[in-house]
């Protein structure tokens, strides 16, 4: 059988922030169980995983946190360029911290990067040009 692509998962500090901040880009995480994990089924089946670091040590003593910048960067389909805009300014008016205005970048795409509580960088795009 060949392998196929099924969860994406992040290691967080704080499970409710993560929450949060993912619920806003309409992901639809349930409220924290007992334990540090979390998880939704996304459009096209992947599941979306998020376990806190707490929760990893548990089945994983030996884990350490990485350093020196993110290792894993998410992006998230706006209906538009202008929604990229308006999203992020809506993002950045709650308290979310920037990474990149928004801008047109040279590959047709208007791109915006916000950073999640643990600094994991989210971009935000829509293509330019409709059906592009």
């Amino acid at each position: 059988m060949k392998p196929r692509l099924d969860a994406i998962g992040l290691i967080v500090s704080d499970l409710s922030d993560s929450i949060s901040f993912y619920r806003r880009l309409g992901i639809d995480l349930p409220n924290p169980a007992e334990h540090g994990h979390v998880e939704a089924t996304l459009e096209g089946g992947i599941r979306f995983m998020i376990d806190t670091i707490a929760e990893v040590s548990s089945f994983d003593p030996d884990w350490i946190q990485p350093s020196g910048g993110h290792r894993i960067a998410l992006a998230f389909l706006c209906d538009s360029p202008g929604g990229v805009d308006v999203l992020y300014k809506s993002l950045i008016d709650q308290g979310v911290e920037a990474y990149k205005e928004p801008w047109d970048a040279f590959w047709g795409q208007r791109d915006a990067e916000v950073k999640d509580p643990d600094g994991n960088i989210v971009a935000l795009f829509s293509p330019l040009e409709p059906n592009a």
